[in-house]
């Protein structure tokens, strides 16, 4: 953990804010727009190229923001569900950095500046919290894409926490993974060396997204790892809620593995 004295860490961060904000705007402003050009061109002629520039994409936004990411393990490759604790906007950046995954995400998320854009523009599943029959459809897609060998990621606590604690895994979202009979991933998110980051990056209390995102620009560079972790196959559990189980408890022994 960073030992600054309280006195000058406010000039470190608007030294901070000095030389990332205008590596932000590039970033959003010229390699954003290539980046969909790029997806789009991968639609046209093969997935690898708008995947692979993702990845460099969202590595860099993350570097510009002082995140360094190391991955540990390797995901699975074709029609997996990927499964993490959901601490910030910066998870489904940090996932995308490494691999390619169409996530689940409540319908706000389309209104956001960049997040919302982006999403949009990689194979995100809108869903309507509260509509049985959003559920339902999402349900259906996230089925229909692991059947035909693509990549899809939940964050089944529902919702960010406070960064720490790990909540309960809701059981129905690993229905998608049982009817297609596919593998589940689950995958630690954990911010900073040991962690101790996690509720720094979360959502303060009534924090919004721009405020989040704005606060995290001027923090201090840390470590960001992302842990594929063993994966879950057919044989290994009873059901969705035996997923859910045996999920839940091996992202939250790698988190307390630091």
């Amino acid at each position: 953990m960073n030992a600054t004295s309280p006195a000058v860490e406010p000039l470190l961060r608007a030294c901070r804010y000095l030389y990332r904000l205008p590596l932000l705007a590039w970033h959003l402003l010229v390699h954003l727009p290539l980046l969909l050009l790029l997806i789009a061109v991968g639609e046209v002629g093969g997935r690898q190229v708008g995947h692979a520039a993702l990845r460099w994409w969202a590595r860099w936004f993350l570097r510009i923001f002082g995140m360094r990411v190391r991955r540990e393990g390797m995901p699975l490759p074709g029609g997996t569900m990927f499964v993490a604790n959901h601490v910030s906007w910066v998870d489904i950046i940090a996932l995308h950095s490494q691999h390619m995954m169409g996530f689940i995400a409540k319908h706000e998320i389309r209104d956001w500046p960049v997040v919302g854009w982006l999403s949009t523009h990689t194979e995100t599943i809108y869903l309507r919290r509260g509509n049985a029959d959003s559920l339902g459809g999402v349900m259906n897609e996230m089925t229909m894409r692991l059947r035909a060998g693509r990549a899809v990621a939940a964050f089944p606590e529902g919702g960010t926490r406070e960064g720490v604690a790990l909540g309960p895994f809701h059981a129905r979202i690993f229905s998608a993974a049982v009817a297609a009979d596919a593998p589940v991933q689950p995958v630690a998110l954990c911010y900073g060396a040991d962690g101790h980051a996690q509720s720094i990056v979360a959502f303060a209390p009534r924090e919004s997204f721009l405020a989040n995102l704005l606060r995290l620009l001027g923090e201090p560079s840390r470590l960001a790892r992302v842990c594929f972790l063993e994966p879950i196959l057919h044989t290994d559990h009873d059901g969705r809620r035996g997923i859910a189980q045996l999920a839940r408890s091996r992202i939250q022994q790698a988190m307390q593995a630091g």
